[in-house]
């Protein structure tokens, strides 16, 4: 069969893109089930949404390390460029202003800094001399790199993206070698800083998403709606759901966000746990690989650029889930390849094509992790 398929075709990873289009899929069928057995308006244009952001992440996996490490920088000037473009211009939605509306696509800058400060942080240390990564040059570059898009994203205000952007640039310094010392200090702090925060630092209605989650029936019909809807959706589903188009949380709308932010509380109540945990052992399949694929690179850069982008999908999926099952505060985090959202599916997409470009072309050896 190799002597009939072109060697461009028959390098991607198909497996992966099989898994990617079973979870779109699957995304797909639970999106026409919340709209009443309807293409319109969220299950047709997600897997349009799919099918051009796949082809995307194909051409960029035939794109070679020396691209990624020329463009590292200046796509987060950029991406800063337009979380500034934001505030003056931004289009507001939801309470928040998050938008760029630039005619012909309607875009999150936000969503588009998770990637780019992956690519930023791992090209600075790749940059970095060996012997320089234990000292404070080490160090500052890397906040300056956080602090900057963090205030502009905190300020819309949209705390769980910030949350997703500084554990991904996080994990890459982690990786990179800095000191443990730096990050038990840096946990030490935030708990110090953390209840001046909440008090001084966060919107009323975050404070008030952060006190629900602890103890949401304590206000079922205000503050803690949200989450109780959706545990009532994910238990009432059982161990084999109620079936397709019968579940009744999602369509008779008491639960709020079921296309987007719940939408795996949407796809639990009719699949029940079967699906639940065929889902989760679909984005385990996918960590795997983006775990092997950091591991095969041979060069610093896209061992740090591998493992960052992993651990940028894995938050999206991690909070999301804790955040339906009432572990975690309501942040707004969508749930890769089922969540109805451009700009979510873009990223993460971006994200996939990184990988695929590291898989394809792992580079030569130079480097390891630290």
């Amino acid at each position: 069969m190799n002597d009939f398929i072109p060697a461009p075709i028959a390098q991607l990873p198909w497996r992966t893109i099989l898994l990617l289009l079973a979870l779109a899929s699957f995304g797909f069928v639970v999106l026409y089930s919340a709209a009443g057995g309807s293409l319109t308006p969220w299950a047709g244009l997600h897997m349009i949404r799919f099918l051009v952001f796949l082809s995307m992440a194909i051409v960029f996996s035939r794109l070679k390390e020396n691209f990624w490490k020329a463009i590292a920088f200046p796509v987060y000037i950029g991406v800063v460029i337009m979380l500034l473009g934001v505030e003056l211009i931004g289009a507001v939605g939801g309470g928040s202003q998050r938008w760029l509306n630039l005619g012909f696509i309607r875009i999150q800058p936000s969503e588009l800094m998770k990637p780019a400060i992956i690519l930023a942080v791992a090209r600075f240390y790749d940059l970095l001399p060996a012997g320089q990564i234990r000292t404070w040059g080490a160090i500052w570059p890397l906040l300056a790199l956080l602090g900057v898009p963090c205030v502009l994203i905190l300020i819309q205000p949209d705390l769980g993206t910030t949350i997703t952007v500084v554990a991904g640039a996080i994990t890459v310094a982690f990786l990179a070698g800095l000191p443990l010392r730096l990050f038990v200090g840096g946990a030490a702090t935030i708990a110090i800083i953390a209840p001046i925060a909440f008090f001084f630092g966060l919107e009323e209605y975050q404070q008030r998403r952060v006190t629900t989650f602890m103890n949401p029936e304590n206000d079922p019909l205000g503050a803690g709606y949200h989450i109780s809807q959706s545990k009532i959706a994910i238990g009432s589903g059982g161990i084999f759901g109620k079936g397709f188009m019968n579940g009744t949380q999602s369509h008779l709308d008491y639960l709020p966000e079921g296309h987007t932010d719940f939408v795996f509380a949407t796809m639990a109540e009719e699949w029940g746990l079967v699906g639940g945990i065929a889902v989760l052992f679909a984005f385990f399949l996918l960590f795997r690989w983006g775990l092997l694929v950091a591991l095969k690179a041979k060069t610093r850069f896209f061992q740090l650029l591998a493992a960052g982008l992993t651990t940028t999908i894995f938050f999206y999926v991690a909070i999301n889930l804790m955040m339906v099952m009432g572990l975690a505060p309501v942040v707004g985090i969508p749930l890769p390849f089922l969540s109805h959202g451009g700009s979510s599916m873009m990223t993460v997409m971006i994200c996939i094509g990184m990988l695929m470009s590291i898989d394809r072309h792992p580079g030569r050896r130079s480097g390891t992790f630290g």
